[in-house]
């Protein structure tokens, strides 16, 4: 279990600093703060390094919530930090707990630090995310062709598949009683050619070209009969719907680096959205 120093506040009259060092003994003296720790004795705050304790380097951590209009489901898409650079971030809602932004994935615009919210997901997705707006239904299928390491989907021309759908994105199929999604590939194309009868979709079946974050790679299940019914989800890395709740917890974590310089964050920020189900 991780140890913590707890710190209490007088202007917050509470306690909101958790820190990385555990000391044997510390006093405050002169007004300075001084620890023991294996027989040696520490001055805090005197050093241009930040969150060194004892000869180890910490990352810096904070959480908070946004809270706003508590009763009202939204979805919250980006993050702006008002800070010297950018933080890990990870978002945490009371209906989905998969919202991050990586650190390299924030641009700097206007001296604020603005990043969109991805959701990690799963590869095959967990039965949480049926319920999500990546998912989308697509029908039964006219005709399946099967070869090696793709399918070819036909549908009806009735079916508009270039709608939302795009390439990257995991087509699942289901058959009766069509109430166990199975992971049928990932789309390589879509062609469409309504005026020579072609609307199909093509994907990968053995998983070569799956994201790369995904490891292992996921096992596909292949396609017993012509006429399953296929959804599809999208790529949540290439096209993120953010997170979807009533409120949302937010983690930063600014990582530990070589020099350990202070940074300063004055604001964070969320582009909120009411959500309309």
């Amino acid at each position: 279990m991780q140890e913590y120093t707890l710190t209490y506040s007088d202007k917050a009259k509470g306690f909101p600093s958790f820190y990385s060092f555990v000391p044997d003994y510390m006093l405050g003296m002169n007004q300075y703060f001084y620890t023991f720790k294996g027989g040696n004795l520490y001055s805090h705050n005197t050093n241009t390094d930040r969150n060194s304790f004892y000869g180890t380097d910490y990352a810096s951590t904070l959480q908070s919530v946004f809270n706003e209009n508590p009763l009202t489901n939204k979805l919250f898409k980006t993050l702006t930090l008002d800070s010297g650079f950018p933080w890990e971030a990870t978002l945490e809602t009371d209906i989905q707990q998969n919202g991050f932004i990586d650190g390299s994935w924030f641009t700097k615009k206007e001296g604020m630090w603005f990043g969109f919210v991805r959701s990690t997901g799963t590869v095959p997705s967990a039965t949480t995310e049926y319920v999500m707006r990546s998912l989308n239904g697509l029908g039964q299928s006219d005709v399946v062709t099967i070869g090696a390491g793709v399918a070819t989907i036909e549908y009806p021309t009735a079916i508009k598949l270039k709608t939302m759908m795009s390439i990257g994105d995991m087509l699942y199929f289901s058959i009766p009683p069509y109430d166990t999604p199975q992971l049928a590939g990932q789309i390589t194309n879509i062609v469409v050619d309504l005026p020579n009868g072609t609307n199909n979709v093509v994907i990968n079946t053995v998983g070569a070209t799956f994201i790369p974050t995904v490891t292992p790679t996921p096992t596909t299940v292949a396609i017993p009969i012509q006429d399953a019914f296929y959804l599809y989800i999208k790529n949540s890395i290439a096209e993120s719907h953010g997170v979807l709740g009533a409120y949302c917890v937010f983690t930063l974590e600014l990582a530990a680096t070589a020099d350990m310089a202070a940074s300063e964050l004055f604001v964070v920020e969320s582009e909120v959205m009411q959500s309309f189900p």
